[in-house]
């Protein structure tokens, strides 16, 4: 007890001196000569660099970007009348940590709607819809998502569990995946979703046995809804994006993936909206305070390209444009990931294919011909062996080069499969957090054997060869790299005494290798971000662990503060 005290103490005093940094030291560093503007003492640096420099203990800042890290020694020499030291008595220092998976806007909507994250119980459930429809005038949309039916048994809501709580008002609320949502009668009504509505290509419409709707929409399905919400404002839209960037730096991440909006069916003109509307506003008004890499609708590839070679791929330190992206199947969760075998609790299910794979090739073919980077959803192993062949034959058609593929999320992968990403330096954009849900949920979906052979290989794709980036795919789990990294080396869920497939546990190196410098590989941003090196931007978070040996042994659960170019961010 004396030992956390004396711990928090210490915490409290290091966060005390960097909010108290004068704000001109906090807020506007300029360059002045060939001295720094702040100089880090006393630190436990990891750089994230090569293996011949891993740590160090001293570095100095100016002009937003490292101007040297090393000894103090090496450095002290850089500071001058205006230089702001600040010694950390120890504290350890990381690269700013990259999201490699983001819905960045959706989530910070996410977080001003129904919270069902965590969510235990029926009752629970509906008694967080009944609080939000208490303030809402009869017509208005009641929103939220989050829920995880695993957690409380695996029976789905319907629209039955909300159409005597909100009669009035039409609810539509999204599974944590993204790939399903349960809508109440009202709303299914005025989407025109009934009895006789035909399941879209790519999506299914729940129904009873007697045909009727039960509320419940997967997939392309949930455009009946999209259709009709109510629409979100340019401006509810940009004050999520400053909202979720706020979120964002508060757990230490100083760079995103923005992959668009997580919701399949969705149309490709949101996302070019939210890059014209949000985007280019937050950057011509000065509000980005961290780093967005954007992914797009591979069908607007052209698009896309015809805008990189008008502005190149970075339009300033704050946005770059990153490539095209496209789903191939769903989610686990929603029993609408495509495997080669049946699920195991639904034997005529192999999952969900939504898109006809010549139509993805040619586009794939299209994209990386014009030098766009490529991202695709696969969950199931089948989807990922697919996406694996298909790769093949466009390096086949389109020639060697450094391309970077990238599958989003890699869930399940068939015997063999985790040695094939290798071949081309494929990444695997991949959420251990997405751990918490799955473990308890696999085995019954495909059996334990399965699930123990497949489910998130991470070690065996590292030594397969892949490049490892780590992200939340935030708001289906919540942005929080420190956790995800603790997720990654232990894979125990809570309640868990054992790992899940302990032979894929991953050292605290890859781990945080995987949220730095191998994310920031993972999207062409590796000589802007990644590692504390000089000339990179100065992108960094304090931890309050006061030596590495702490830290190694006892994963902090926050951070104490946020650099982003060499500015206190976050408090």
């Amino acid at each position: 007890m004396l030992a956390q005290s004396a711990l928090l103490a210490a915490a409290v005093a290091i966060a005390a001196a960097i909010f108290l940094l004068p704000p001109a030291s906090r807020l506007s560093w300029t360059p002045r000569g060939r001295f720094a503007d702040m100089i880090l003492a006393n630190a436990t640096i990891y750089t994230a660099d090569d293996p011949a420099r891993p740590f160090a203990d001293a570095m100095a800042v100016r002009g937003g970007r490292v101007l040297r890290v090393g000894t103090y020694d090496s450095v002290k020499e850089l500071k001058g009348r205006h230089t702001y030291e600040l010694n950390l008595s120890g504290n350890v220092v990381l690269p700013g940590f990259i999201d490699s998976h983001v819905h960045l806007i959706d989530g910070g909507l996410q977080l001003a709607r129904v919270p069902l994250r965590g969510v235990r119980t029926k009752v629970e459930f509906t008694s967080k819809v009944k609080e939000v429809v208490r303030d809402k005038h009869h017509g208005q949309w009641i929103l939220g998502g989050g829920w995880n039916n695993d957690v409380w048994g695996g029976d789905f809501p319907t629209a039955a569990w909300l159409d005597d709580i909100s009669p009035n008002n039409p609810v539509w609320l999204s599974r944590m995946d993204g790939h399903m949502g349960v809508a109440n009668s009202l709303a299914m009504k005025i989407a025109g979703i009934d009895k006789n509505t035909n399941d879209p290509i790519g999506g299914t419409i729940m129904r009873t046995t007697e045909g009727e709707p039960t509320g419940l929409l997967a997939n392309t399905a949930m455009k009946h809804i999209f259709d009709v919400v109510q629409k979100v404002s340019i401006h509810e839209r940009r004050e999520a994006l400053l909202r979720a960037s706020r979120h964002a730096v508060m757990r230490g991440v100083t760079t995103v993936v923005d992959v668009g909006s997580y919701f399949p069916g969705t149309t490709a003109e949101k996302t070019w909206q939210d890059f014209s509307d949000v985007y280019e506003w937050a950057h011509s008004m000065e509000k980005m305070t961290i780093r967005a890499c954007l992914f797009f609708p591979m069908p607007t590839w052209s698009r896309v390209s015809d805008l990189i070679d008008e502005n190149g791929r970075s339009l300033s330190q704050w946005i770059h444009l990153g490539g095209v992206k496209a789903f191939l199947d769903g989610s686990l969760g929603s029993s609408s990931a495509l495997f080669h075998e049946p699920y195991e609790d639904d034997p005529g299910n192999y999952g969900l294919q939504v898109i006809d794979m010549d139509n993805l090739l040619n586009r794939t073919l299209e994209s990386d011909k014009s030098g766009l980077q490529v991202a695709i959803h696969a969950i199931g192993d089948k989807a990922n062996d697919m996406l694996l062949d298909m790769f093949d034959k466009v390096v086949d058609l389109n020639g060697v080069r450094d391309r970077r593929f990238r599958i989003e999320h890699a869930q399940h992968l068939a015997p063999g499969a985790a040695k094939r990403f290798g071949k081309h330096g494929t990444i695997a954009s991949v959420q251990p957090d997405h751990i918490l849900g799955d473990a308890n949920s696999a085995a019954k979906k495909i059996g334990i054997e399965r699930a123990e052979r497949s489910s998130y290989t991470f070690r065996s794709l590292l030594a397969g060869g892949a490049r490892l980036a780590f992200g939340s795919d935030w708001p289906v789990s919540d942005i929080n790299p420190l956790q995800s990294i603790q997720i990654a080396m232990s894979r125990k869920p809570p309640g868990w005494e054992v790992p899940w497939i302990p032979a894929e546990r991953l050292s605290l190196d890859d781990s945080l290798k995987a949220h730095t410098i191998s994310a920031a590989y993972a999207c062409f941003l590796d000589h802007v971000v990644g590692s504390l090196s000089e000339g990179k931007y100065a992108d960094f978070v304090v931890l309050p662990s006061t030596s590495w040996d702490e830290f190694s042994t006892d994963l902090p659960g926050y951070v104490l503060a946020t650099y982003v170019s060499g500015k206190q961010a976050y408090p």
